[in-house]
């Protein structure tokens, strides 16, 4: 039963995660936290910066840290297979209907108001990570500042930032 249950709720993760990284999060906690509650919801944010640290696509580490610790290395396969399958298959379609339609206004139309979308489910998902308690010092709100100013106008890595953060947090734990 568990790993239909993994397969189902990847195969939807994979099939909405459109739009980018973290576009599929809020989808993903409702399934893993909420209905499922393979994970609790500090499990789920802790799983949240782990992930960010490590290469890859973010539904992928999701699928393969639930998946093991729902059912094991089978677990892990079930769950990226399910992961990964939706979207294959949807690029295959997309691919075949963008090549004949990539000129109408309708699809331009499209596109422009689901960026929009996917902007709003990002800086929501942003909100849902952390509390407001936590920016209520100017150390946060520096921090913050920073690593957005070092993400939109350096060339510097994201992962970089990441792991320089967490070097910081650790340091500033011991301060």
């Amino acid at each position: 039963m568990i790993y239909w249950q993994l397969f189902l709720s990847f195969f939807k993760i994979g099939l909405f995660a459109i739009g980018g990284a973290y576009s599929f999060l809020p989808l993903t906690e409702k399934e893993i936290v909420e209905r499922y509650h393979w994970l609790s919801k500090p499990e789920f944010l802790d799983i949240s910066g782990f992930v960010n640290i490590l290469p890859g696509a973010i539904s992928v580490k999701y699928a393969t840290c639930v998946g093991y610790k729902m059912g094991g290395y089978f677990g892990v396969a079930i769950a990226n297979l399910a992961n990964l399958l939706a979207p294959v298959c949807f690029v295959m379609a997309a691919t075949v209907l963008y090549t004949r339609f990539n000129s109408t206004s309708q699809l331009k139309g499209a596109f422009k108001v689901i960026q929009l979308v996917i902007f709003a489910m990002i800086i929501a998902v942003a909100f849902q990570t952390i509390s407001f308690a936590q920016l209520r010092s100017w150390a946060a709100l520096l921090i913050v500042a920073a690593a957005f100013s070092l993400f939109m106008f350096t060339k510097i890595e994201p992962a970089i930032i990441i792991v320089f953060a967490g070097l910081l947090g650790a340091f500033l734990r011991f301060v």
